[in-house]
């Protein structure tokens, strides 16, 4: 599904973060990962994370410094030429934020959220076209929560920054679309991450979505991942501005 595929996957942190995920099914489709991480100190960690996938690279990338977003993107044209597909995996809320009630959230953390967790993606999409980054018929993927659009106790500013973020793939596709890129966003059921740990009883969650999903069970990874090497194939082609819904189908029920 995706032979010979460029993918470059943002945000990369561990084996059991989504885009870890996505890398596992996208390698296995015949994709070539490139990957980014936050932080040069990390550079060996990722380097041994990405060790599986033959041929992948990790490049440091501060997604908060538009200099560094259009420096590293103008390297990767020059040196890989276009890519295929980018899947946008960045968010971050600070944790006092994700404690208590949401009426508490601080200016600081509002702004903080919406910055890495939404504006983020405006601005990779920015200068992926500026820098003609993406081959026509390219994608760009990226993942929100259904706390976007219901109320989840600790979830808070998150969700505030998802639907930001749901929003802006919305205006993306819009605006991109007349160069053949599409942007979609992937609404995951809860996944035991190290991000999902900073929300105030995460485990009930996960009881909850088992025991009241039409599947019963919580979803992996693994299956997130199959979902965007749909979502960066052609056979996704006609799929654009859209939020798909990969949790079982507990969206969809009542009670």
């Amino acid at each position: 599904m995706l032979n010979e595929k460029k993918i470059l996957i943002m945000g990369i942190r561990n084996k059991w973060s989504i885009a870890y995920g996505a890398a596992k099914s996208a390698y296995e489709q015949g994709a070539k990962l490139y990957f980014t991480y936050m932080g040069e100190e990390n550079k060996g960690k990722i380097e041994e994370l990405i060790s599986e996938f033959k041929g992948a690279q990790a490049f440091e990338c501060d997604v908060l410094n538009e200099e560094k977003v259009e420096s590293l993107f103008k390297e990767l044209k020059e040196e890989y030429d276009g890519f295929d597909a980018i899947v946008h995996c960045i968010a971050h809320a600070n944790t006092q934020d994700l404690r208590g009630e949401f009426i508490n959230t601080s200016k600081e953390g509002f702004l903080h959220a919406n910055e890495v967790s939404a504006y983020s993606l405006v601005l990779v999409a920015r200068k992926a076209k500026e820098i003609g980054l993406l081959n026509e018929g390219g994608s760009i993927v990226c993942l929100t929560y259904h706390g976007s659009t219901k109320v989840f106790p600790g979830y808070n500013v998150m969700g505030v920054a998802k639907a930001a973020l749901e929003a802006s793939v919305r205006y993306l596709a819009s605006n991109l679309g007349k160069d053949g890129i599409r942007v979609n966003a992937i609404s995951a059921g809860p996944i035991k991450t190290l991000s999902a740990k900073g929300i105030q009883n995460f485990s009930s969650i996960l009881d909850v979505v088992e025991n009241n999903a039409p599947l019963k069970r919580n979803v992996t990874t693994v299956e997130v991942g199959n979902v965007i090497s749909f979502l960066c194939s052609p056979l996704s082609s006609a799929i654009t501005g859209q939020v798909i819904y990969a949790d079982n189908g507990y969206s969809i029920m009542g009670i």
